[in-house]
């Protein structure tokens, strides 16, 4: 048999084979099936080995469930060796016609091409397939890049996409993977532990502080370094060590504001030298696999945002957790990242509020909906709640408030801002 043929067979449902499914994300999947039936190609971004994979596999099972013959479904990810092959659009489309020659699917074709930016020219095998209205194909891509959407899929498709973003497990699926009731005492465990999935798999903290490190050495590598390397367009990364630092300073800087003069300021202080445009370039980069989210400010009096410094958040508290478990922030820094993430999951646009020289930790935005959140590990003490609800107070608007804490009592409501317990966000928010 034809080798293309077989690495088809190996990781497609034909015969009656069953995919590995792992954890059902139906946060995820109850969002991609809404848009299942129409012609917007569905694009899956976010960080590499978030869970995009799974979900593309357990969107495929679903159709098959419902029907699709599973001849009319065809699954390709650029990750796998048996796919090496296929360098540019021509070699995908080749593969693509070999497959429909060979099984001659009847009807509509459900194409899904993971990890799809690791094949030059992709967007024009796409744009083609997902127009064609005689031989109608249905794609579900997924890519570990933000300039994915930014330049080459939103030029020729622009209009005609539907993005996910995919993050690790949140707070709820780690209650689902683990077993456990939702509480004070599991959501502390799971700051404490991430959300990457394959973490869940693996016995040891040694063993996980392996996987991570290989998980944010394999995005700069090969998300960073090799991909500006492979673009004529872009700066190469000719200092990977300053990367990575670069990288070790916004993690110990998450949830403290950043510039890009904070940042030459540091290294001036360590005795290297590093211009402005390589600091700026290497923050850049570091967003893009999504290894880091950039919020900016917000003023609330003006609603405008600001272009000056950002506070950056990880994708994942399992970089600090195992990578950097020296760096001195506690408990309530990482509250204020999962809450970050948490807004992020659920389609907000977040930025850093500042009211009368006050900070308010984020102004949160979807669609006609604002809300103003404070973050703390506990308001118990009168002093702290006083500083926590004071920004607050001084936001004039009617839009809804909350302080989220740590504490195990529930506060009462002061003058229509509510306290929320950090494990309870999520339904609050949604």
């Amino acid at each position: 048999m034809n080798e293309r043929l077989k690495a088809l067979e190996k990781y497609n449902l034909w015969d009656g084979k069953r995919l590995p499914l792992g954890l059902q994300r139906t946060f995820y999947t109850d969002k991609i099936n809404q848009f299942v039936g129409n012609q917007l190609v569905k694009v899956l971004v976010g960080q590499r080995r978030s869970g995009k994979s799974y979900l593309l596999r357990q969107t495929m099972a679903g159709l098959a469930t419902s029907g699709v013959p599973v001849e009319n479904i065809l699954y390709i990810n650029k990750e796998y060796l048996e796919f090496d092959f296929i360098d540019r659009y021509q070699d995908l489309e080749e593969l693509f016609q070999l497959y429909k020659t060979t099984f001659r699917p009847q009807g509509k074709i459900y194409l899904f091409i993971d990890e799809i930016q690791n094949i030059q020219g992709w967007e024009h095998f796409v744009n083609s397939h997902s127009q064609d209205f005689v031989d109608v194909c249905e794609i579900f891509i997924s890519g570990s890049n933000s300039r994915m959407l930014s330049s080459e899929l939103a030029t020729l498709l622009s209009g005609r996409y539907v993005e996910f973003l995919i993050l690790p497990y949140s707070y709820d699926e780690y209650l689902q993977s683990k077993g456990v009731e939702r509480g004070r005492t599991s959501y502390l465990n799971y700051l404490q532990f991430g959300g990457l999935p394959e973490l869940y798999s693996l016995p040891t903290k040694e063993s996980c502080s392996q996987y991570v490190s290989s998980v944010k050495d394999t995005i700069i590598l090969r998300d960073i370094i090799q991909r500006k390397q492979n673009n004529p367009d872009e700066q190469a990364v000719r200092d990977a060590k300053l990367l990575d630092d670069i990288f070790v300073f916004l993690v110990s800087n998450a949830s403290n504001p950043v510039s890009i003069p904070n940042i030459l300021k540091f290294f001036k202080s360590k005795n290297r030298k590093v211009s402005y445009e390589t600091a700026a370039n290497y923050v850049k980069y570091l967003e893009e696999p999504y290894l880091v989210h950039p919020a900016r400010q917000y003023n609330i009096r003006g609603k405008e945002v600001a272009e000056s410094a950002y506070k950056y958040y990880l994708n994942d508290l399992s970089f600090k957790n195992y990578l950097y478990p020296g760096i001195g922030y506690g408990t309530g820094y990482l509250l204020e990242n999962a809450v970050y993430l948490e807004l992020l999951r659920n389609g907000y646009k977040v930025y850093v509020g500042n009211i009368k020289s006050k900070e308010v930790d984020f102004v949160a935005i979807k669609s006609d909906r604002t809300v103003y959140i404070q973050s703390s590990y506990s308001i118990e003490d009168p002093q702290t709640a006083e500083r926590e609800y004071a920004s607050l107070l001084d936001i004039s608007d009617n839009y809804e408030k909350y302080v989220v804490t740590l504490d195990d009592v529930k506060h009462p409501s002061r003058e229509g801002i509510l306290h929320i317990q950090a494990w309870n966000l999520a339904e609050t928010i949604k």
